[in-house]
């Protein structure tokens, strides 16, 4: 067993291809799989590899001058929940779509740590609105207690939601949240100029960091993750029901027909009947032969 880290940093990038061929020569001489998303504004990973291997890449990170005090989250895990090592660099390390120099980290929320989010989870004042800045399919194993779960697909459509639902956050406190804290960010920044919010938070590390103090906290369920292991247990809540039969259950898989290659929610018992496929459909289009079986670790979302 060794562990997974989960960690972003908002800084200047003048030259990503040198630090792309820094961080491909890193990686792969400590064996660590994963995948990390660069650009100009920074960067964004989650790698896996043993105990060892991870000490090192973490020393090697906070030796770096770009790089140094980068908040490290550590999962039980290895490189074995992940394909390959994966380092693309991107517009974005998150895909928002925003103007970057507008809706910047500089005037993001303001950041609670765990007790703090705790404290006011527990006072939960009439005012205060919970928002889930996650994608629809996270949130469906595991979030808040009384969030607000946008149904969006990707992170993208987020700052449409925000434009729908002005009103209802016009003088309220928000808490927003996401698994680490990076998509609380910008999406904080755009919240808090696009609407007229009396207060805007965001949680210090996300779910993540929250969960670690407080397994039997308000958060409920498990955290979606995205590597092999898909979905953390937190507590013994269950919050998803299977796609099938409507049992609950909150456990992902992919269909194993290629070309459907849903992302869907399953139990034991649908999972044999279907032989991995989300529909009667699929099985049969399988056991003819009309199409392919996806490979090992394909998945169908994206953060």
């Amino acid at each position: 067993m060794g562990k997974i880290l989960l960690f972003y940093k908002y800084v200047s990038i003048a030259y990503p291809k040198q630090i792309w061929k820094e961080q491909h020569d890193l990686c792969d001489a400590l064996g660590l799989k994963g995948r990390i998303f660069l650009a100009t504004e920074g960067i964004n990973g989650t790698v896996g590899g043993s105990i060892e291997a991870v000490e090192k890449y973490k020393k090697a990170m906070n030796d770096h001058p770009l790089f140094a005090n980068i908040d490290f989250k550590e999962s039980p895990g290895s490189a074995d929940d992940f394909p390959r090592m994966q380092i693309t660099i991107k517009k974005e390390i998150v895909a928002l779509e925003l103007d970057q120099e507008k809706y910047n980290t500089q005037i993001s929320a303001q950041h609670l740590t765990p007790k703090e989010t705790h404290q006011l989870l527990d006072k939960k004042p009439d005012d205060l609105v919970i928002i889930d800045c996650r994608n629809n399919y996270e949130w469906k194993i595991g979030a808040f207690e009384g969030a607000i779960k946008p149904d969006v697909n990707s992170f993208r459509e987020f700052p449409e939601w925000v434009n729908q639902n002005k009103e209802a956050l016009k003088d309220k406190q928000v808490l927003m949240y996401c698994t680490g804290g990076i998509r609380c960010e910008r999406a904080s920044s755009y919240l808090k100029q696009e609407t007229k919010a009396k207060k805007v938070f965001q949680i210090q590390g996300g779910i993540h960091r929250y969960v670690e103090q407080y397994p039997e906290g308000f958060f409920r369920g498990k955290n979606y993750v995205f590597d092999g292991r898909v979905g953390v247990r937190i507590n013994e809540d269950i919050l998803g029901t299977c796609k099938i039969c409507h049992k609950p259950s909150d456990d992902y898989t992919n269909c194993k027909n290629a070309e459907c290659n849903d992302h869907f929610i399953y139990c034991q018992d649908c999972l044999q009947s279907y032989d991995n496929c989300c529909s009667k459909e699929c099985l049969q289009l399988l056991e003819i032969g009309k199409v392919k079986e996806r490979p090992p670790f394909c998945r169908s979302k994206q953060v």
